[in-house]
C-alpha cells in the first residue's frame, strides 16, 4: 500500500486523535449526565468540522512540501475532503438507526453521551483494521473495487427501497441473539452497565443498546469504507477522512435528532450517492470520472434531497385500531 504522507504526519494524526478523544472523555465526564442542547451541539459539530478542515490544510501543505508539485497537494486534499464528505453523509443513516434504538430501548438523552462515545471509539478501531485490510486487498487483487463497486451498487438499491419504512427493531436477529445470551434487567441503573436484583448479576438495558450499537456500525462500515476506496486508494487518505468523519459523530447524532423528521427524504439521496459511488467504481478502469466531478455530485445530490425535504410534509402513517 503506498501514500503520498511522510511519516511524521502519520504520527501527527494518531496523536491528534488521542488527544480529542482524551480532551472528549474529560469534557464529558466533568459535565456529568446531562442532556446535550441544540446549541452546544452545534458548536461541538462546528468545533469537529473546523479541525478536520485545518488538518486537510495541514495535509496539503505536506504533500507540497514533500513533493513540490502544488497541483498534486490540491488533488490529494480534494480527495479528503470529498471522503470527508462521503463518510458524514453515510453517518446520517448510521445516525437515524441509533435514534431508532435510544427511542425504542426509552434511553434518556442523559445516558446516551456515554454509549455514543464508547461507540466512536468502537467504530475508530474497527474501521481502522477494515481500512487496513481492504487497501492491502485492493492492491493485491484489484478485481476487489469490481466486488466493492457492485456492493455498493446493489446496497443503494435496497436503501432506495427500504427509504421511508420504519425498520422493525423486535425483529432483529441481532437483539434477538443478545436477549438470549445475556440476562437483562427490566431497567437502567443510572450510567451502570451492570446491576443486582434478587442476588441476580444482570446487565442493564444500556449494554443492550451499546452491543447494538457497536453491531450497527460494523454493518455501515461495510457501505461506507468501500464508498471511500472508490475516491482514493491512498490508505492516509482514506484512514484519515473516515476517523475525522468518525469524531464529529456524537455531536452530529444530537444536532439531527432534533430536526430529524425535518431531512425525512435523506435516505434516499444517500441511497443514490452509494449508487453513482458503487457504479464509479465498477468503471474504474473503463472511464475515470475526475474527484473534483464526484464532489459536485455528492453535493449536488445531498442539497436536493435535503430542500425537498424541507418542502414536502414528511408521510403520516395512521394506525387503525
Amino acid at each position: 500500500m503506498s501514500t503520498i504522507a511522510p511519516l511524521w504526519l502519520w504520527i501527527f494524526f494518531g496523536g491528534s486523535v488521542l488527544v480529542a478523544l482524551f480532551v472528549d472523555f474529560v469534557v464529558l465526564r466533568k459535565q456529568g449526565a446531562h442532556e446535550v442542547s441544540v446549541k452546544e451541539a452545534i458548536n461541538w459539530s462546528l468545533v469537529w468540522v473546523a479541525l478536520s478542515m485545518a488538518f486537510n490544510g495541514l495535509f496539503w501543505w505536506a504533500v507540497k512540501d514533500t513533493s513540490g508539485d502544488v497541483a498534486l497537494a490540491n488533488t490529494k486534499a480534494l480527495e479528503f475532503l470529498t471522503g470527508y464528505l462521503i463518510e458524514k453523509s453515510l453517518a446520517v443513516d448510521n445516525i437515524f438507526v441509533f435514534l431508532m434504538i435510544f427511542t425504542y430501548f426509552s434511553v434518556p438523552p442523559a445516558y446516551q453521551k456515554r454509549v455514543l462515545m464508547y461507540g466512536i471509539i468502537g467504530a475508530i478501531v474497527l474501521r481502522t483494521v477494515m481500512i487496513l485490510v481492504g487497501g492491502w486487498l485492493i492492491a493485491e487483487f484489484h478485481w476487489v473495487l469490481y466486488v466493492f463497486g457492485a456492493f455498493l451498487l446493489i446496497t443503494g438499491i435496497k436503501m432506495w427501497w427500504a427509504a421511508g419504512q420504519e425498520p422493525d427493531l423486535e425483529a432483529n436477529p441481532a437483539l434477538k441473539l443478545l436477549r438470549r445470551t445475556m440476562p437483562v434487567s427490566a431497567n437502567f441503573d443510572g450510567e451502570r452497565f451492570f446491576t443486582v436484583q434478587n442476588g441476580k448479576r444482570l446487565a442493564t438495558p444500556l449494554l443492550l443498546v451499546i452491543a447494538l450499537v457497536g453491531m450497527t456500525d460494523v454493518i455501515f462500515a461495510v457501505d461506507s469504507i468501500p464508498a471511500i476506496f472508490a475516491i482514493t486508494s491512498d490508505p492516509f487518505i482514506v484512514l484519515t477522512s473516515n476517523i475525522f468523519a468518525i469524531l464529529g459523530l456524537r455531536a452530529m447524532y444530537f444536532l439531527l435528532a432534533a430536526m430529524a423528521t425535518k431531512f425525512h427524504l435523506l435516505s434516499y439521496g444517500l441511497a443514490v450517492v452509494l449508487a453513482f459511488i458503487g457504479t464509479k467504481m465498477m468503471l474504474i478502469d473503463v472511464f475515470k470520472i475526475p474527484v473534483l466531478v464526484s464532489l459536485g455530485v455528492v453535493v449536488a445530490i445531498l442539497a436536493v434531497t435535503m430542500v425537498l425535504s424541507l418542502r414536502t410534509a414528511p408521510r403520516i402513517e395512521t394506525k387503525t385500531e
